[in-house]
C-alpha cells in the first residue's frame, strides 16, 4: 500500500527541514488525540538512530513502535524505517522540495499491513483515513512554526 499527502509551506525548504531536526519534532507531531508516548527519541541526522514510541491499535492494544532512520539529506529528505511495529513493514520518506511559494512538504509512506490477504480490504477503512487526519494535523503544525 502507498499513502501519499503533501502541503506547500511559506517558508524555505532549509526552515521547513529545521523543524524536523528539532529534539522536540516527534513530541510536537503526535496529535492530542493519539493515545502515544515517545520512549526514547531520535536524532534524524544519525544513521541507524531510533525512535520508540508506544502506540495503541483501536485504542485496545498496546504496541511499542521502533522505527530507525535510514536516510538523511538535508534539506531535501530523510526516511524511517520500521524495525517493529503495528505493520508487516513502514518505510516513510520526508521530502522537502523548492516551490514557487517556498517549500512542498511530501510524506511518502509504502507499508503492508500485518495480515497481507485483508490489506486491499482494511487500509481504506481502517488505516487510510487514519493516516489522513494524522498527517493533516501534522502539516499544520510544521506549517505553524515554519511561517513564524
Amino acid at each position: 500500500m502507498i499513502f501519499i499527502t503533501e502541503s506547500i509551506i511559506k517558508a524555505p525548504p532549509e526552515r521547513v527541514f529545521a523543524f524536523h531536526e528539532l529534539p522536540d519534532a516527534l513530541e510536537r507531531l503526535i496529535p492530542p488525540w493519539e493515545k502515544a508516548k515517545v520512549i526514547q527519541k531520535a536524532d534524524i541526522s544519525q544513521l541507524g538512530s531510533r525512535a520508540i514510541i508506544e502506540t495503541s491499535i483501536f485504542g485496545i492494544f498496546s504496541v511499542r513502535w521502533v522505527a530507525e532512520h535510514t536516510a538523511y539529506d538535508p534539506p531535501t529528505s530523510f526516511e524511517d524505517v520500521q524495525i517493529n511495529g503495528p505493520f508487516r513493514s513502514w518505510r516513510h520518506r520526508h521530502i522537502v522540495e523548492p516551490h514557487g511559494e517556498g517549500s512542498v512538504l511530501r510524506d511518502e509512506i509504502a507499508y503492508e499491513m500485518p495480515i497481507p490477504v485483508f490489506g486491499p480490504l482494511a487500509a481504506p477503512i481502517s488505516v487510510t483515513p487514519r493516516l489522513e487526519k494524522l498527517f493533516e494535523y501534522r502539516h499544520q503544525v510544521t506549517r505553524a512554526w515554519c511561517e513564524l
